[in-house]
C-alpha cells in the first residue's frame, strides 16, 4: 500500500509489516526541501497509527545519497527573512517531533552521502546500516550555520565529545569505516548486500513482540534524557502492559510448544 502525499519528493508505502519512507529527490542527492520536511510528519504519524506497521525503514532514492543535507537552493526563497527562518525552523521542529512520537523501531538504510541534516536525520533512527561507499559529515563550519545545544548533544549521544568535536570542527567527510569506528552506524555492508540485510533485519523485528519492543525503545529514549526529566512512570506502565498482555501468554505457549509465536501487539 502506498500513501498519498502532497509531494512526489517523498515516497511512503507499507509492505509486509514494514513502513518505507523514501527521500525522493535523487537529482539533488535527496537534499531535503521544505515540501519534504512537511511530508515527514504525515508519513510517520500514519505509520504510528497503522497496526500493520511493525517497523519503519527510511532511505534515499537511488544509490548516490541518503540525504545530502538541506536543499540550499531554496534558502533565498525560504530562509531569507527572519519571518521565513522562523517558519522554516517551526516546520523543522514539527518534523523532529514526528520522529519523537514514533514508538516503533526506525531503521536508516544509508547509501552514498549522509551529510549535514542528512546525518541529523539518520541519527533519529534506532538502528543505522550503511553501504561501504557511504560518506558522512556536517559541513556547518564551512557554511556559517549554527548547531544548537540539542543538535550537538544528539551527536555526542552516539559518538562522545571527542568525535563530536572532530566532526563539527573539521567539517570533513568521513568514510563508512570511520563512521562505524565512531559509532555513527551499527554496521557497514557491501552496497550490493545492504538492502537485503536491512530487509532481513526489519523482518526479524516485525516478527517480534511489539509491546516488548515499544518498552525497550521507550527505556532507551528515557535513558538519553537528563535524569530529572526521565519518565520512569511511563516505562513502568509499558512494562506492566507487556507482562499482562496476550502476547506474553502467546510467547510462553509458543516456546513450550516449540513453534513460532504469532504476536498481535496486545
Amino acid at each position: 500500500m502506498e500513501l498519498k502525499l502532497d509531494t512526489d519528493k517523498m515516497i511512503a508505502r507499507i509492505e509486509d509489516g514494514i513502513g518505507w519512507m523514501i527521500f525522493n529527490q535523487p537529482e539533488k542527492r535527496n537534499a531535503m526541501s521544505l515540501a519534504m520536511r512537511q511530508a515527514v510528519p504525515k508519513i510517520l504519524d500514519e505509520f504510528q497509527r497503522n497496526d500493520d506497521v511493525r517497523v519503519v525503514v527510511m532511505t534515499g532514492a537511488g544509490d548516490k545519497a541518503f540525504v545530502s543535507g538541506a536543499d540550499i537552493s531554496e534558502f533565498d526563497e525560504q530562509r531569507a527573512t527572519p519571518e521565513q527562518i522562523a517558519a522554516y525552523n517551526k516546520q523543522t521542529e514539527q518534523s523532529g517531533q514526528a520522529y519523537n512520537n514514533l514508538q516503533k523501531p526506525l531503521i536508516a538504510m544509508i547509501r552514498g552521502f549522509c551529510i549535514g541534516g542528512g546525518l541529523a536525520t539518520a541519527l533519529k533512527a534506532d538502528l543505522r546500516y550503511a553501504a561501504d561507499n557511504s560518506e558522512f559529515g556536517i559541513p556547518a563550519a564551512r557554511l556559517g550555520l549554527g548547531y544548537g545545544y540539542d543538535a550537538v548533544r544528539g551527536i555526542m549521544d552516539f559518538v562522545g565529545p571527542a568525535y563530536a568535536a572532530e566532526i563539527l570542527f573539521t567539517a570533513r567527510r568521513f568514510k563508512a569505516p570511520d563512521a562505524l569506528r565512531m559509532g555513527l552506524v551499527n554496521g557497514v555492508l557491501p552496497a550490493a548486500e545492504l538492502e537485503a540485510y536491512v530487509r532481513a533485519t526489519a523482518a526479524a523485528i516485525a516478527e517480534n513482540a511489539p509491546l516488548t519492543i515499544k518498552l525497550a525503545k521507550a527505556s532507551i529514549r528515557e535513558h538519553r534524557k537528563d535524569p530529572a526529566n526521565r519518565d520512569l512512570a511511563l516505562c513502568q506502565q509499558l512494562l506492566d502492559n507487556c507482562m499482562s498482555s496476550a502476547d506474553y501468554i502467546e510467547g510462553r505457549h509458543a516456546f513450550l510448544e516449540k513453534r513460532k509465536a504469532q504476536f498481535k501487539g496486545r
